[in-house]
């Protein structure tokens, strides 16, 4: 007797773009994770462009993450070398665990589109409260790579040996 086919589980998924020059009319690379999420049949829970600021951005991401509706966060800015550049310094204090392996794959992915250059992303991501935290550098081919080649199937119910679903719904599936 096979298994029954695993059930797709729409994820609450809020964006935050981190910018000192764009406007939420002008962001090209939110705009992207927002029209990419819904299409893969999720939901936008929220939607912030701020500054590059540590404590705006520890501040939103906190919001966030006490809020037991919102199962993931997606960043796009401030993941580069730039002196305003704070995104990694700002949210990996929130974290209760890191996710190492988000960073390396998008480096190792990002290679065969921008080269070596990849060795100044600073791409990461972890869990706070069973909230899942992925910052994306600010370019919208960063977020279509970060998308595309590991978030939108990582962030699907069905995508097997495993996802972050279980994480985020806070059920652990091996222990039923």
């Amino acid at each position: 007797m096979s298994k029954p086919a695993a059930q797709f589980t729409p994820l609450n998924i809020a964006i935050l773009t981190v910018s000192d020059s764009r406007t939420l009319e002008q962001d090209t690379s939110g705009q992207y994770l927002v029209d990419s999420l819904t299409e893969a049949g999720h939901n936008l829970a929220d939607r912030q462009l701020i500054t590059d600021d540590i404590y705006q951005i520890r501040a939103v991401i906190s919001g966030w993450i006490a809020n037991p509706d919102v199962h993931a966060v997606i960043t796009t800015g401030g993941t580069g070398f730039f002196i305003r550049d704070s995104m990694p310094e700002a949210v990996s204090v929130l974290f209760d665990k890191s996710i190492d392996g988000f960073g390396e794959m998008f480096r190792l992915i990002s290679k065969d589109d921008i080269g070596m250059s990849t060795v100044q992303s600073r791409a990461i991501a972890g869990m706070a409260n069973g909230t899942g935290i992925f910052c994306l550098p600010g370019s919208t081919g960063a977020c279509r790579t970060g998308w595309n080649d590991i978030l939108k199937e990582q962030f699907d119910s069905r995508t097997r040996p495993c996802n972050f679903v279980a994480h985020f719904m806070r059920a652990n599936p091996s222990h039923n």
